[in-house]
């Protein structure tokens, strides 16, 4: 089996309506796909979540490497059998969750090292390390491990990061086609790699990172970096000029974003995939 198909059943405008087909079922898109940080969606029953006809949803890879530890999920049958979840699942990288930490990490070109924010003990992400542990895990679509651009942030500093993403990219995907076959209750290549864009709130360095990214040839390719502060416009604004360079035969995934205006407004602009932990959240706080 292919680690990903996606197909487009129907066009309209740049819309799209399409089937991402994985090894655990057919995700019908466009998706909005609920988060459910350390194998749980917060706040719903999971067959609450499954009458709801949630054909997707996320798993942090963060969350999950300190509690319980990727070791125990995998030594269980990997993370569909751990909260067992039949359908298709998304890990993400663990970037936003170490941006995110900014008083308790140091970035360098080989890695994150940051703090855990349950007991302060120290850890040390790497590209690989990510690719490792979401391996492990056993997610259908995995994500290369990315740094976060802050915002605001100068031309300068946003290169660099870029740069930093790209260079991570690389390490990301080559781990991954040396190891993705680790998995012994998988099939061979029943995973599928995305690679992330980023490029902060530049367009010629949004064009640049999604041209140097889909040159690696990865499965499938996510927005990142947006939703971190910028107007409503300005992303607008960054998804639709960084669509221009993603290939028109995967799907596209936005990273981060929840408000039901945006999913439709996004979805009309040909976004297939969008995440956030908006909607449970702000429920469970009423």
């Amino acid at each position: 089996m292919t680690p990903l198909s996606f197909i487009v059943d129907a066009q309209l405008g740049a819309a799209r309506a399409g089937r991402i087909l994985t090894a655990h079922g057919e995700v019908q898109t466009p998706v909005f796909m609920p988060v459910g940080t350390a194998g749980s969606v917060k706040s719903i029953p999971q067959d609450v979540l499954e009458e709801l006809g949630a054909q997707i949803i996320l798993g942090n890879t963060y969350h999950l490497y300190l509690r319980p530890g990727h070791e125990l999920v995998h030594s269980l049958g990997g993370l569909h059998k751990f909260m067992s979840w039949e359908r298709a699942l998304l890990t993400d990288s663990g970037g936003f969750q170490v941006f995110s930490l900014s008083d308790l990490r140091k970035v360098s070109e080989e890695g994150v090292n940051f703090r855990s924010h349950l007991d302060g003990s120290s850890h040390f992400f790497t590209p690989e390390r990510s690719i490792e542990i979401q391996i492990a895990l056993g997610g259908d679509i995995i994500m290369a491990f990315d740094e976060c651009t802050e915002h605001p942030a100068d031309e300068a500093r946003t290169r660099e990061s870029m740069d930093l993403t790209l260079r991570w990219a690389k390490r990301c995907k080559d781990y991954f086609d040396a190891h993705k076959s680790e998995v012994p209750w998988q099939s061979s290549g029943e995973q599928a790699l995305f690679g992330i864009i980023q490029g902060g709130m530049y367009a010629d360095l949004r064009r640049e990172s999604a041209e140097r990214t889909v040159e690696m040839g990865f499965t499938g390719y996510a927005i990142g970096g947006l939703s971190v502060g910028e107007s409503r416009e300005k992303t607008q604004e960054m998804i639709a000029h960084t669509l221009e360079f993603l290939p028109k035969g995967g799907p596209r995934y936005v990273m981060g974003v929840g408000y039901p205006e945006e999913i439709a407004q996004y979805a009309a602009m040909g976004v297939e995939m969008m995440d956030c932990v908006l909607p449970t959240r702000a429920a469970r706080h009423g």
